[in-house]
């Protein structure tokens, strides 16, 4: 039998080529590039400049800052001044409130009432008491004020004007503690008469919270408590 004819291929082995080996770089410690050889020129100051019209330019510039920085200041400035003169007024419409007909009647109530009960038992207080003798003396006078054998007024009347005191002190203590009233201006109207009032009937307001009243008259404690201290008024 005879072969069948063809060429016969022959696959040659393909011969793997090697790449070339990249050259590698050479190390150096060189970090940040090379310094220029045009020296860096150094601004000028303007304000020791020969030329006027820069000196013209620089303090005119400085003047525009402290023109705009005196202008900032003294519009904080007039802002303050504006609300604490609300707050004056504020104090101040109060104060005319605590000069009113009713208000008037009220303090002289409490004042007369006082006065009899102090009268009533000045025998029981040596002439010259130690504080804490003085306020145990003072709580129960006020505790005494609030019974129907306190004093000649009814006691329903006395008690109306009684509240009607602890409802303007509280008022007072409000406005104050708000920011809404000048301090200064309060204390030197209220705070004696509010460290007197206190002085007499915190003893009964210590009842009246266990009573069940826990929140009973706790802004005129906060008042004379918190504020500058002062001498008891008599």
């Amino acid at each position: 039998m005879k072969k069948p004819a063809g060429t016969t291929r022959q696959a040659a082995p393909a011969a793997t080529a090697k790449a070339p080996a990249k050259a590698a770089l050479p190390e150096t410690t060189e970090g940040f590039p090379w310094p220029s050889s045009h020296e860096i020129k150094k601004e000028s100051n303007p304000f020791t400049d020969r030329d006027w019209r820069m000196l013209v330019y620089a303090w005119s510039g400085m003047a525009v800052r402290f023109a705009i920085i005196f202008t900032l200041m003294f519009s904080v400035y007039q802002f303050l001044a504006n609300q604490e003169q609300k707050r004056v007024e504020q104090t101040m419409s109060l104060v005319e409130l605590w000069e009113t007909k009713d208000y008037q009647q009220a303090q002289r109530a409490l004042k007369d009432r006082l006065a009899a009960l102090n009268a009533k038992y000045d025998n029981l207080l040596s002439s010259n008491p130690s504080p804490t003798e003085e306020q145990v003396f003072r709580q129960r006078i006020g505790i005494e004020a609030m019974t129907a054998s306190g004093g000649d007024m009814p006691l329903a009347d006395f008690s109306d004007n009684f509240d009607r005191i602890v409802y303007f002190l509280n008022r007072l203590s409000f406005c104050v503690d708000g920011n809404l009233c000048s301090r200064k201006v309060s204390d030197a109207y209220f705070r004696d008469y509010a460290v007197s009032f206190w002085s007499y009937f915190a003893g009964y307001v210590d009842k009246q919270r266990k009573a069940g009243s826990p929140t009973f008259a706790l802004p005129i404690e906060s008042y004379v408590r918190n504020g500058a201290p002062a001498a008891e008024a008599k």
